[in-house]
């Protein structure tokens, strides 16, 4: 499964910042909105283009325009705060919402919620979720998105384990993953280490 490691300067000061633990909640979504700018740039670095001229004050130019119908699909809560990133790179996306409950006991993620636009089967569809920990709920929303005709899936995440990458790697081997680190392992209570503690906690200041 492609893994691709996001290893700007820029993205690795973010990273830090996002992982002090000092960091209060306005800065931390501060930082992990211009994580995922650079996380989703890379992301769509691959999306088809066709070419177009515009006029400029001076005449014509050529450029390109994305040539491809694309949707962004958070999955809430924590996935909100990489969202407006996203749609700052590609404002035209249409968004879809999946909602997991994960219980704190087993880790395993149960669906509350899922709205998407139609025609998924034509679209780049990009998954957001901060954090790849036991994969539970990342293949579960790509179980789902499948299952609504979703072909071309993207996941884009801020911190992935290992033991999450290989779940999806298992369940889904063709999905390409972008992430800004690739970090040691989970814990027994299913955290990433050294990860940066519950991100949608910090994310609203519900710590």
């Amino acid at each position: 499964m492609p893994v691709h490691l996001i290893s700007h300067p820029v993205a690795r000061a973010l990273l830090t910042q996002l992982r002090d633990k000092q960091t209060p909640s306005p800065l931390f979504r501060q930082y992990a909105q211009r994580l995922s700018v650079l996380i989703a740039t890379e992301a769509m670095r691959d999306l088809p283009t066709e070419v177009i001229t515009v006029e400029t004050p001076l005449g014509p130019a050529e450029g390109a325009r994305i040539a491809t119908d694309v949707v962004v699909v958070p999955v809430l809560r924590a996935g909100l705060g990489m969202l407006e990133a996203v749609l700052s790179v590609v404002p035209h996306a249409r968004v879809g919402h999946i909602g997991l409950q994960r219980d704190e006991a087993t880790a395993v993620a149960s669906q509350y919620y899922a709205k998407f636009p139609v025609g998924l089967d034509a679209s780049e569809v990009l998954l957001i979720d901060p954090m790849l920990a036991t994969g539970g709920s990342a293949v579960a929303s790509l179980e789902l998105l499948a299952s609504r005709g979703a072909r071309r899936l993207r996941l884009l995440c801020i911190v992935a384990a290992p033991e999450g990458i290989a779940e999806v790697e298992r369940h889904f081997p063709d999905v390409q993953v972008y992430t800004a680190a690739i970090d040691s392992h989970l814990n027994a209570q299913k955290f990433i280490v050294p990860g940066l503690g519950d991100f949608g906690d910090r994310l609203f200041g519900t710590v």
